[in-house]
């Protein structure tokens, strides 16, 4: 789908079907005015009489078929005061959902319409519309690579953004590209995040990443068995030992011009491509979703991709570099078992109690690795790694630690508005490292269920270097979801908020 812009007022436009938002108990003239001055029959639709503009009520209003604008699609909002973005959001999913089952090829959105709805939302107009037409890309995902009977409904050709102005302003059209961006990471993490295990293999996911850096010029390392043996990334290999999938740490690199030699912004993605909780079997039901147990480098993925596509128009004045740390974790005669002891590639000796906690193992030594070769500026870890947080948070939304204030604010505000929820616990580190004692290591690399994601944090943090910017996120309960802009399944959960996180200051790309 295209994103086009139609400027001029009602009396330039023309789309197959325009889309315009209601709130609970407007009119035509409160609602749609500028769109009504030119379809004049809106005015006089019968169906207003029943439309009441709640919270996920759709109506198709139809005119004369000559007319430019014959179709009207009223979304509903619910009350104003209530309203929210991600009200906005599902709204547009569900229209252009009903549009695609429509089969209609061309959809405008009344600008004025949007206009109206972010004053009263209290955002502004080019943040509104990047929300509209990000959510209609995500809306109209579809993962049907294994169905043998396709949709018959293809999606629509182009969606325009219907503006009242002579001329398209810079921040909307920054507004779109970004969106568009943004869409195309999270699509890309979604798909690889729903390929099932035998087809998104560690090598599977590190020829996409190769891929991916072809594409926009970035650079890109793989490290096999051998690499990762050598540079005593003992943990990680521990945790793959059972498969017979060899585990692949892809690194890919962006550079933009003028970025050289600056501290670079680094991702690291927990990839665990399927994890069967290895000795420590999990139980049979729901298993098949750990496929998408690799969602956290899938995110990691996505954000480059996003790069890519903005590149070289909007840039970050620092490097940024994706870390995705992939493996499988198997049962099998050459598995680690409970009770082995690896020491991790800072030093630091881990009692693996139990091989069902394996993501924190991956993540140590990638994050030790990635400070090691990198200094960076800011280091964000991204993983599905506990239940816990989903107990603690509920489901959509991440656990967020740091102790960096600045960068968990950061990280919050930007996932809050932009639709990727998370709150942030807290790190108490005396309390976790108690909670992770060991008889005969430094630590084990799983404590009791009370705090659970808080000392799978801390165990994290026991790889950080002292005065490294960093914050880890625990997408553990929003990486699998349903909803009007999300087809059940993998959601590319932190695409959007990570992206925010590579600009050094809000004024260097939109925000």
């Amino acid at each position: 789908m295209d994103i086009r812009f139609q400027t001029g007022g009602s009396s330039h436009w023309k789309a197959d079907v325009v889309v315009t938002f209601v709130f609970e108990g407007e009119g035509v003239e409160e609602a749609c005015s500028v769109l009504a001055q030119n379809a004049l029959w809106l005015g006089i639709a019968p169906a207003w009489r029943d439309f009441r503009g709640r919270s996920e009520e759709l109506v198709m209003f139809y005119g004369p078929q000559a007319m430019e604008i014959s179709r009207v699609l009223g979304a509903g909002l619910g009350r104003a005061d209530k309203a929210d973005l991600t009200a906005f959001r599902h709204a547009v999913g569900r229209a252009v959902r009903l549009c695609r089952e429509y089969d209609l090829a061309t959809v405008g959105i009344d600008g004025a319409s949007l206009a109206r709805v972010a004053e009263k939302m209290g955002v502004s107009f080019d943040a509104l519309a990047r929300e509209a037409v990000i959510s209609a890309y995500l809306a109209l995902y579809r993962y049907d690579r294994w169905k043998s009977e396709k949709s018959v409904h293809a999606d629509p050709r182009w969606l325009a953004l219907m503006l009242e102005t002579e001329f398209v302003e810079d921040a909307v059209r920054d507004s779109a590209r970004m969106a568009e961006a943004e869409a195309r990471g999270i699509m890309l993490a979604r798909d690889a995040a729903n390929d099932p295990a035998n087809v998104m293999t560690p090598s599977a996911f590190a020829e996409k990443a190769e891929g991916v850096a072809g594409r926009y010029g970035m650079n890109v390392r793989v490290l096999g068995p051998a690499e990762l043996a050598a540079e005593g990334m003992n943990a990680y290999l521990a945790v793959a030992r059972g498969s017979a999938e060899e585990p692949r740490m892809v690194v890919v690199e962006y550079v933009p011009k003028g970025a050289e030699g600056r501290a670079p912004v680094v991702f690291v993605g927990k990839g665990l491509c399927f994890d069967s909780g290895g000795i420590s079997l999990k139980p049979a039901k729901g298993m098949e979703e750990m496929k998408g147990d690799m969602s956290g480098a899938a995110a990691v993925l996505g954000v480059m991709e996003s790069l890519g596509q903005l590149a070289p128009s909007y840039a970050p004045k620092r490097p940024v570099v994706g870390v995705m740390a992939c493996a499988e974790n198997m049962p099998g005669g050459h598995a680690t078992r409970p009770g082995d002891i690896v020491v991790a590639k800072n030093g630091k000796s881990v009692e693996i109690v139990n091989t069902d906690a394996e993501g924190r193992l991956v993540l140590a030594d990638a994050l030790c690795w990635a400070q090691e070769n990198y200094s960076p500026f800011r280091l964000i870890d991204i993983a599905t790694l506990t239940g816990a947080c989903a107990v603690a948070l509920g489901m959509d939304a991440a656990g967020l630690f740091s102790s960096d204030d600045a960068l968990a604010s950061l990280l919050h505000e930007a996932g809050m508005n932009l639709g990727e929820r998370n709150w942030r616990l807290p790190l108490w580190t005396a309390a976790g490292l108690a909670a992770l004692k060991s008889p005969c290591a430094d630590m084990v690399n799983s404590g009791p269920r009370e705090g659970g994601a808080i000392n799978a944090a801390v165990f994290l943090q026991q790889f950080i270097k002292e005065n490294v910017r960093w914050a880890h996120l625990d997408m553990a309960s929003a990486d699998n979801a349903e909803n009007p802009i999300n087809a059940k399944g993998a959601t590319g959960f932190g695409v959007r908020t990570m992206l925010s996180a590579v600009w050094d200051d809000e004024n260097e790309v939109l925000q």
